[in-house]
């Protein structure tokens, strides 16, 4: 970590959050991923850590097919993926970064801000995001579970 410019910078904080996220599961049990932690929520994405993980590492994707989409691609959203092994979870992370870097490869330090919304990315839950606000999310979306599944330990 130590990248250059705005987009090095942006790399290097999603790189650790997700590195972060990484530090706090690598310590829980196989078992205790499919514990079921709140029988009453209606979000199925909180159910278990499981259930956490699979959204964090399927989000971390569409948030880079966003941003291909954005250049003109047609990637097709994943479909969610649940694993039996935090190893599998602690793989999976590492690959959504390394996605994300690949990415951003085709991404100019002038390219991330967008003040024309035409040009931003429209989000499935409707907000508009041009790619510094959608990467600036994509962090906090990380930090926000990871923040979750310490509270859960």
């Amino acid at each position: 970590m130590n990248r250059q410019g705005a987009v090095g910078a942006l790399l290097d904080i999603y790189e650790e959050a997700i590195n972060d996220l990484k530090d706090v599961i690598k310590t829980i049990s196989d078992n205790a991923l499919t514990k079921i932690i709140d029988e009453k929520t209606t979000n199925e994405d909180c159910k278990s850590i499981q259930t956490i993980l699979s959204h964090v590492v399927r989000s971390g994707y569409i948030y880079a097919i966003n941003i291909q989409n954005l250049k003109g691609l047609e990637i097709q959203r994943p479909e969610k993926v649940f694993h039996l092994t935090t190893a599998e979870y602690l793989n999976d992370l590492t690959n959504v970064f390394y996605y994300m870097e690949s990415v951003f490869k085709e991404i100019k330090d002038k390219e991330l801000e967008q003040y024309d919304n035409s040009l931003k990315i429209k989000t499935s839950w409707g907000q508009l995001y041009d790619i510094e606000q959608l990467m600036e999310h994509a962090i906090v979306h990380v930090l926000r579970h990871k923040r979750q599944i310490e509270k859960i330990k």
